[in-house]
């Protein structure tokens, strides 16, 4: 079973997934901190986010691995821990920019598709219900306010830059203009997706709602 989680950033889609992976035990895949560590690999190997064919070959050097470490997964970048590495100002306002590249996306895709083939998986990102798994068995697109997703991520303990509620907003409206604008997989709700918006609703209460939704379409279906 399959199922793409989509929204723009600070929706909470992320949070969401894995708690739905774990009510169903399924296997979760953070497609976001992928990007982030091809964003981060860039910018520790001092590449210019705009050179094209210096991250295209940069691509054939490195090698991303989930790694599940008690409570948690960590995400390894040529064996090297970056998890608490990608979460930062820096990578924030660059991974879109990264995630733009075409190459950079189909080599990204290869492999959540090759993580996906022996399991039962849910991911969340931007184009998993139209792009990467267009036949999900369940799709969903998670969405909130500008304002409440600026002061979820105000509140978030991963703001160590301390951004103030108005940088976060225009960060936040700024990444979802080049998101949604990009040519190759933009930010976009499948025609078939259910649309969640978060903004009036606790984290369990959608989780809630998913499973409820994955429950009764499952009935339909068998």
């Amino acid at each position: 079973m399959k199922i793409a989680v989509d929204g723009p950033a600070g929706a909470g889609k992320s949070t969401v997934a894995k708690l739905v992976a774990e009510k169903l035990g399924m296997l979760y895949i953070d497609t976001g901190a992928m990007y982030r560590a091809v964003t981060y690999a860039v910018i520790s190997n001092n590449i210019d986010v705009t050179d094209t064919p210096k991250i295209i070959e940069m691509l054939n050097k490195i090698d991303i691995k989930f790694v599940k470490e008690n409570d948690s997964i960590k995400i390894y970048l040529n064996n090297t821990d970056i998890t608490d590495k990608i979460r930062n100002k820096e990578i924030d306002e660059n991974v879109s920019v990264i995630s733009a590249v075409p190459e950079v996306r189909d080599f990204l895709i290869k492999y959540q598709r090759e993580l996906s083939e022996n399991y039962d998986v849910i991911l969340d990102g931007r184009d998993i219900g139209t792009v990467v798994f267009p036949d999900a068995d369940f799709k969903f697109y998670i969405d909130a306010s500008v304002e409440v997703r600026a002061k979820r991520r105000l509140n978030d303990a991963k703001n160590k830059e301390k951004l103030s509620l108005e940088e976060i907003k225009k960060d936040i409206i700024k990444r979802d203009k080049m998101d949604s604008s990009r040519k190759v997989g933009p930010l976009k709700k499948a025609d078939d997706a259910i649309y969640i918006d978060t903004s009036d609703y606790s984290v369990n209460e959608v989780v809630d709602m998913i499973i409820d939704e994955i429950g009764k379409k499952s009935i339909e279906l068998f």
